[in-house]
């Protein structure tokens, strides 16, 4: 069973930048397939960006341009770099992490606990 632990959240200026990290442990062939998603207070969780394990990467229209999604295979761990935040990005961000990108973006892979997100002045 794979452990993911997000890190990297907080409190952050409109217009600023935040980068996130999903740590994976307990598992023999590392992070292939991985996901950001976010849930907003009063919201269901939503798909942010995602990446396969051949490094192809999607993300939602409303975070192109301004979020990267990245993986580090010697560290075992995927990061989402986030640029230009806006306060509509406010919400907790949970990585998930599978070896089929299927199951990630369908948020069947393993969770993480996530972390917060706070884009305010």
């Amino acid at each position: 069973q794979v452990q993911l632990r997000e890190s990297g959240g907080g409190l952050v200026q409109p217009g600023g930048s935040l980068t996130l990290s999903c740590a994976a442990s307990g598992s023999r062939f590392g992070i292939t397939a991985a996901a950001w998603y976010r849930q907003a207070p009063g919201k269901q969780r939503e798909l942010v960006a995602a990446l396969t394990r051949n490094g192809r990467t999607n993300y939602r229209e409303f975070v192109k341009g301004r979020f990267t999604i990245s993986r580090d295979n010697a560290k075992n761990a995927v990061y989402l770099q986030m640029n230009s935040l806006k306060p509509e990005d406010t919400a907790v961000y949970y990585c998930n992490a599978d070896t089929s990108v299927l199951a990630v973006v369908t948020g069947r892979g393993n969770w993480g606990k996530g972390t917060l997100v706070t884009v305010s002045s």
